[in-house]
């Protein structure tokens, strides 16, 4: 019980405050959604991925394992979504928001805080978080903007619409300027920062914005579906990546625990900048979020029995 209110008090209270704030805020002045998720897009998330990467120190033998994990756990993820949709009879993009809800993970503003509080701020188990959160966004805004965009403009336009995404070239500058330790000077680092730690704040805000023009209905299925195949699944799915490949120790903690956050707020945002069902992201998002007060700290348990 004491570990539960402490996952509470230290996660899920300051989420739901930032989230209450945009709720607001959007409901006295009745902001842009679609700016403000282009503020997330092309300012916020970019300086955020190029700070954290540059940051990051780990080695490349733990990249490869976390890479290979991840790239196993999203793929059958994608693969129990397809199959869910298929059953339910969810088709065009409304399939492809529903998918991504499910291989979308929140690992930044709920993931590190969640690794930092079972972990005691263990600079390997974040290097884990790190790696895990860094994969994420490359995965969001590279195949999740094309799936989206590909439904509208087409596979080619939206392909090449990636490399017009500043996440791209933040990612590649982080990675390279950190291999090289290639100094950056203050006037530079220190407005980075700034950008970088206002994501958490506008992403929720934002979602919070999104929140408050939703008009909630009944009967949502795919909502449900998703929650369970992201709450459930993804923890159940990692844990038998975990045993198969004989995976152990602080990894085999760290990886279980890391599958099992909610749906990633910046799918919902993406799902708002390209006008893809936003509404059902967004909801799928809170709902999520709101279940994994329970499902992440059962995780947790689970993870101090077995690791």
């Amino acid at each position: 019980m004491a570990e539960f209110l402490l996952i509470f008090t230290n996660i899920i209270l300051p989420i739901f405050i930032l989230l209450f704030i945009g709720f607001v805020i959007q409901m006295r002045f009745q902001l842009d959604l679609g700016t403000l998720a282009k503020i997330n897009i092309y300012f916020i998330v970019p300086g955020f991925i190029f700070v954290r990467l540059y940051e990051s120190d780990f080695g490349l033998d733990l990249f490869l394992k976390v890479l290979l994990f991840f790239i196993l756990l999203v793929f059958l993820l994608y693969c129990l979504a397809f199959i869910t949709a298929k059953l339910m009879g969810i088709k065009g993009s409304k399939r492809t928001t529903f998918s991504n809800s499910v291989m979308f993970f929140n690992s930044g503003n709920y993931g590190v805080p969640v690794n930092d509080l079972v972990f005691r701020s263990d600079p390997f188990a974040m290097s884990i978080q790190v790696i895990m959160l860094t994969l994420q966004n490359i995965f969001l805004f590279s195949y999740g903007i094309f799936s989206l965009r590909a439904h509208q403009d087409g596979k080619l336009k939206a392909a090449l619409g990636y490399f017009k995404m500043p996440v791209l070239y933040a990612m590649l500058a982080g990675v390279l300027l950190n291999y090289w330790n290639v100094p950056i000077p203050s006037q530079i680092w220190i407005p980075a920062n700034y950008i970088a730690n206002s994501m958490i704040a506008i992403a929720l805000f934002t979602l919070g914005a999104q929140v408050a023009k939703l008009k909630f209905k009944k009967g949502l299925y795919s909502v449900y579906a998703s929650i369970v195949l992201r709450l459930l699944g993804g923890p159940l799915l990692a844990l038998l990546i975990i045993v198969t490949f004989n995976i152990e120790g602080v990894l085999a903690k760290a990886l279980f625990i890391a599958s099992s956050m909610p749906t990633s707020v910046n799918s919902a945002v993406i799902a708002e900048e390209y006008k893809s069902h936003p509404d059902l992201a967004a909801q799928t998002v809170l709902f999520s979020t709101v279940a994994s007060m329970a499902t992440v700290t059962a995780v947790i348990y689970v993870a101090n029995l077995i690791f």
